[in-house]
């Protein structure tokens, strides 16, 4: 099965920046619509932005206009800019292939971002 490996995350203070990266092993990356989530403390899992094999994107009202999803289907590699952070985006960050919506992988290990002064 493809494995997902999350890197990138740190910490960082209300409204830095910072760039996560999604490498997988390659076979089928290019065919998926691929997705970033995050895991608050506490919380459940939710998706934070989705972009298909076509670059079409979405993303969350939370973050809207503060986050960018890519692909770079010549690297087999997931990225998610995010910008203006807030203390809410404090959480483990992670990346999945999706089909008909729904999470069709397994779960990487993840990356944590914590956002604090």
């Amino acid at each position: 099965q493809e494995q997902l490996v999350e890197s990138g995350g740190g910490l960082v203070q209300p409204g830095g920046s910072l760039r996560l990266s999604c490498a997988t092993s390659g076979s089928i990356f290019s065919t998926y619509t691929m997705g970033w989530y995050r895991q608050a403390p506490g919380k459940q899992r939710e998706r934070v932005a989705a972009i298909t094999t076509g670059g079409s994107t979405n993303y969350a009202d939370s973050v809207k206009g503060r986050f960018t999803i890519s692909r770079d289907n010549a690297r087999n590699t997931l990225y998610l800019q995010m910008r203006s952070l807030k203390v809410e985006d404090t959480a483990v960050y992670y990346c999945n292939y999706l089909f008909g919506g729904v999470r069709a992988g397994s779960w990487g290990q993840g990356t944590q971002v914590t956002v604090s002064s």
